[in-house]
């Protein structure tokens, strides 16, 4: 055993079952998250049953059976539920019973005992609203201005084209809305500002006023030629709706236009269930975000990620790679350098929070004030760059991320002989031009790291963030087809915040429970797929650089 032990050979199976603990570890995250959040997009079936009252009474109920858990008979006895077993446990279920607007509640737990048995009729309907969530019910008619058109068999085929026409009226109301008319509001509001800076400065002429009552007056009457467009498809839109019977046969219209989708999970084959599946899934990461963030998509929140994770990286790289070619390449060794590196070194460690409140009051109040007293005097009071935004989130998590990029570039420039260095000069090659075609070349896989790890640590901070820009929810994109078309001012949305808001700020948290894991997988994706590019890209450097050491 002595000897064994002073092969070393235990260490070795220690290390590799240390290897293999983290690689479970890691592919249980990555499999729960991906389990939870990839089943959120397939159709549910939606479910009839019978329930006994507490009275005694029996009712109906309609639904998707969400969650099934063993739950103690005493603990429902005390809630008053009237149930005769010898059993100490029973089961219960957890039932989406939609139609929030008229019961009030979306979700409830239902003691098996007092349930019937589950059904699936094929003419059960789910219908995904743009508010108040789903509503479950049979169709019974279509109805065009409160006339009905068509019931019974066909009332399907016809509301499916009507939906159809609804939501293309639907999609343009909202193109109207949010670019066209953003547009003429954003012209409209840089008039007034260049109309307030003359003003400021006593250039105010009679001639400048009435080019500024003319462009206004053209911008106008775009405004309202437009206004009155959206009316016309507003109305329009509103021309159709459904009949719908709930679980206590009540018939409820419902128009189109409140209408996102409709479809009968009990009737479709396994192949309309896989289209379904990818038409929601791409819907996800397309479309924005409704119903408090618990509906729709989150294309907002990944781009403003993406975005601003490629902005840090565009601060935090040439930063980093300057500071540590100083330290390491001219900088005398001594006390200062030194204490320098023990100060990067120790920056790592920080808490991301304390560099939010370091960029909220640094950036956003100092140099954000500064800025806007300096270049946007007549927006003021209202901020430009003196309220948090994407440029100021970006700088944060570039001071962030800093440490890493100059402690992976210092082991990179370290690793290079020195006979490299003293060959190049020793030809004749200038310190600069030996740093600049030898040495960094050399060096730029190392650097490559440093951005890798930059990368993977910014696209999860979430904290900071909080403080310096992200919102719960953007109005606008930070990149339009508005001049300057990049607006680093702007509030964006981000996919670490939008998981914390939905988990635990979300006024319903049953259905927010999915999109909760649907999210996070879907940032482990992002933050995978910008690490593999930089990948790539680090490979070719190396191979490019072995291609030069070969000739």
């Amino acid at each position: 055993m002595r000897n064994w032990y002073k092969s070393g050979e235990p260490w070795i199976w220690a290390t590799a079952g240390a290897v293999a603990l983290s690689l479970v570890a890691v592919y249980a995250v990555v499999w729960l998250t991906a389990a939870r959040g990839l089943t959120h997009f397939w159709p549910k079936p939606i479910a009839e049953v019978t329930l006994q009252e507490r009275d005694g009474s029996t009712s109906r109920l309609i639904g998707e059976i969400r969650e099934k858990e063993e739950v103690s008979l005493i603990r429902l006895r005390e809630q008053g539920y009237k149930i005769d077993s010898k059993n100490l446990f029973t089961d219960r279920y957890l039932v989406k019973l939609g139609n929030k607007d008229l019961t009030g509640i979306d979700f409830k737990w239902f003691p098996a005992p007092m349930l019937g048995e589950f059904t699936y009729p094929k003419d059960m309907v789910a219908i995904e609203r743009r508010e108040w969530g789903n509503f479950y019910g049979r169709l019974k008619a279509v109805k065009e201005t409160g006339n009905v058109v068509a019931e019974g068999p066909v009332a399907w085929a016809e509301m499916e084209k009507r939906l159809v026409r609804s939501n293309d009226l639907f999609r343009q109301a909202l193109r109207i809305a949010k670019s066209d008319i953003g547009k003429i509001n954003y012209a409209l509001e840089r008039v007034r500002l260049r109309e307030r800076k003359l003003e400021m400065t006593n250039e105010l002429t009679e001639a400048a006023k009435a080019n500024f009552v003319k462009e206004r007056g053209a911008r106008e009457a775009e405004y309202a030629v437009l206004q009155q467009r959206l009316e016309l498809i507003r109305r329009d839109i509103e021309r159709d709706s459904v009949s719908i019977e709930t679980s206590d046969g009540q018939l409820v219209d419902i128009p189109l236009a409140k209408i996102a989708d409709m479809y009968m999970p009990n009737a479709m084959s396994v192949w309309q269930k896989m289209g379904f599946y990818v038409h929601k899934f791409y819907e996800f990461v397309s479309d924005d975000p409704r119903e408090a963030n618990t509906e729709g998509g989150i294309f907002p929140a990944i781009f403003g990620t993406v975005m601003m994770v490629l902005l840090m990286s565009v601060m935090v790289t040439p930063l980093g790679i300057m500071a540590a070619i100083y330290m390491r390449e001219y900088a005398k060794p001594g006390p200062v350098i030194r204490t320098i590196r023990i100060s990067v070194n120790n920056l790592a460690g920080v808490p991301s929070i304390v560099y939010g409140v370091f960029g909220l009051g640094f950036f956003v109040y100092v140099l954000g004030g500064s800025i806007d007293e300096l270049f946007f005097a007549a927006a003021l009071p209202a901020p430009t760059f003196g309220s948090p935004g994407l440029l100021w989130a970006s700088l944060t998590l570039a001071l962030l991320t800093l440490p890493v990029v100059i402690v992976a570039t210092e082991e990179g420039l370290s690793r290079v002989p020195r006979t490299i260095r003293e060959g190049s000069l020793a030809l004749g090659a200038t310190k600069a031009e030996t740093l600049g075609r030898t040495v960094l070349p050399m060096a730029s896989p190392a650097m490559m790291t440093g951005l890798i790890l930059a990368v993977a640590r910014a696209a999860g901070e979430v904290a900071p963030l909080m403080l310096v820009g992200v919102v719960k929810l953007a109005p606008s994109l930070p990149l339009d087809g508005s001049f300057p078309f990049l607006h680093l001012e702007r509030k964006f949305m981000h996919l670490g915040f939008h998981i914390y808001d939905v988990g635990f700020q979300s006024p319903n948290v049953e259905a927010a429970r999915p999109l909760v894991y649907a999210t996070a997988l879907l940032l482990v994706i992002i933050i995978v797929v910008l690490n593999l590019a930089a990948i790539r890209l680090r490979n070719r450097m190396r191979e490019k650089l072995r291609g030069l050491e070969g000739v």
